[in-house]
């Protein structure tokens, strides 16, 4: 492989950069940070959060995590804002614009349109000496003394500084605010994350055949239960009370142990203190417990109500895993 070590250390080199400059972010916070954090609060508007060039795309990405966590946000790039788009924004919006120098050509066209009507204006601009940051209400420094681009040009430790902040910004609020993994759940219904975090053992069970034998039942109605049930077990039940489990393990166990299969019974082989979980309880939970336990099935038990079995599978075919 040609020049290995020599691409590595330029690798090395650019995450080293932006790593220093990450770390610096935090001695430049002040008051105005929390000042356009209060801003965003107590507005009853939506954020409008614009820039050009790299800093729009940054500012498009913060849109997205806000509306992720609870924070209404809409994209507006600069360009296009004066050119028709300043119909975006509404009464109670507030602005924030992204800009490292902010001093360039359209964002100083941009802000004097912005400040005619009552709108909050937050900057974040690597420049506090900018126009953008003498016009805004609130002025967060992203500031960072060099690009990862060897010819400190190409916009690469400052369009992450901007995106740190704005992940900053977007934490402060959802804490502020309260918002819980319900919340994030209600934002997020779609993929594995979603399922974490809103899919329940009762969903996964509802289509899953229930089985059941008794204590006295002799250990073939056992091997047919499991087998017709495909769930590699069975509850072993006292009238309609859970009392055990038999796995398609304790099965193949019993077989060895036994060399007169036709007088044994579930009681015999089964285990007396099975894992169980509630039908409410979260699937990634059932995970959770299956994984500790090193097993691959739960009983679902709702009160002294047996309602079926949870199976490693279902977890799989859901993505939870």
């Amino acid at each position: 492989m040609n020049n290995l070590k020599g691409i590595l250390t330029i690798a090395q080199q650019t995450i080293d950069t932006q790593s220093e400059a990450i770390k610096n972010l935090g001695s430049l916070l002040n008051k105005d940070f929390a000042l356009a954090i209060n801003i965003i609060l107590e507005s009853n508007g939506r954020v409008i959060v614009t820039g050009i060039g790299k800093s729009a795309l940054i500012a498009s990405k913060i849109v997205a995590t806000f509306n992720s966590t609870g924070t209404p946000a809409v994209f507006m790039h600069a360009a296009d804002a004066i050119h028709g788009d300043l119909g975006t924004i509404q009464d109670e919006d507030v602005v924030i614009c992204v800009s490292k120098s902010g001093n360039t050509p359209e964002i100083k066209l941009l802000i004097p349109l912005l400040k005619r009507g009552n709108n909050k204006l937050i900057g974040i601009t690597g420049n506090t000496d900018s126009y953008l940051a003498q016009q805004s209400d609130a002025t967060i420094n992203s500031y960072v003394e060099k690009e990862a681009c060897p010819n400190n040009l190409a916009p690469t430790t400052s369009t992450t500084a901007q995106l740190v902040l704005g992940d900053a910004i977007a934490v402060c609020l959802l804490k502020l605010k309260g918002f819980s993994s319900e919340d994030f759940a209600n934002y997020h219904p779609g993929g594995s994350l979603g399922k974490k975090l809103y899919l329940r053992v009762a969903d996964l069970v509802a289509n899953n055949a229930i089985p059941a034998v008794q204590e006295n039942s002799k250990v073939k109605e056992v091997i047919v239960e499991i087998s017709e049930k495909m769930l590699g077990a069975t509850a072993v039940l006292n009238g309609s009370s859970v009392v055990g489990v038999v796995t398609d393990g304790d099965i193949r166990r019993m077989l060895n142990l036994h060399d007169n299969i036709g007088l044994v019974t579930a009681k015999d082989i089964m285990t007396a203190t099975p894992k169980t979980i509630s039908s409410e309880v979260l699937a990634v939970k059932a995970l959770d417990v299956m994984q500790t336990n090193g097993i691959s099935q739960l009983l679902v038990v709702d009160g002294d109500e047996y309602k079926g079995i949870v199976h490693l599978h279902n977890l799989i075919k859901e993505g939870i895993l």
